[in-house]
């Protein structure tokens, strides 16, 4: 069964394809200034309600003390959580790393390297499909059946002035009309 593969005709125009692509990308650019502005706002928002802003004024030394000193388990605390999470996430890469491998794999589609042709006798291949199993030479012609080709009968070269000779007169006539029963 052939299969032919027809390049389709786009149904749109050059012109219309590349306005089409020109209103996309801005509408993205767009889409990607309203995220980036979204997420500024929820880490402003996360931030007031994780460290709400310090009032200084007033406290005696014992208090900024201990403000410094909960200031500084929090940190620590803030550190242990990105150092967990930072670890689940380089585990989680090197999973999803290792399962597109093996899918990658199971659909076999592996790259495979340009072929060369090589030029190698029938011994040679059988030696490199086979290897040591095979120690006499194999010969694929002898089990080839033998056609014998019927021989042309080959006229004999004579010289031409010998024929034209005999033939002249009434007595090569003679021959040819005998020669033709």
């Amino acid at each position: 069964m052939f299969y032919f593969h027809f390049k389709k005709k786009s149904k749109i125009s050059a012109s219309r394809r590349l306005f089409l692509k020109t209103k996309l990308l801005k509408t993205a650019a767009a889409m990607l200034e309203k995220w980036k502005e979204e997420r500024k706002a929820q880490k402003e928002i996360t931030l007031t309600e994780k460290v709400p802003p310090l009032e200084l004024s007033g406290l005696s030394l014992q208090d900024l003390q201990a403000l410094c000193k909960d200031l500084h388990r929090k940190i620590d605390v803030a550190d242990e959580e990105r150092y967990d999470i930072d670890l689940k996430v380089s585990k989680n890469i090197k999973e999803i790393e290792d399962l597109n491998r093996k899918v990658f794999e199971l659909k076999g589609k592996m790259k495979r390297p340009a072929l060369k042709r090589v030029k190698i006798s029938a011994d040679a291949m059988l030696g490199a499909l086979l290897g040591s199993k095979v120690k006499e030479s194999v010969d694929f012609k002898a089990n080839l059946k033998t056609v014998k080709k019927e021989e042309e009968k080959k006229e004999e070269v004579t010289d031409w002035r010998k024929n034209v000779e005999a033939m002249s007169g009434m007595e090569g006539r003679k021959k040819l009309f005998n020669a033709n029963p």
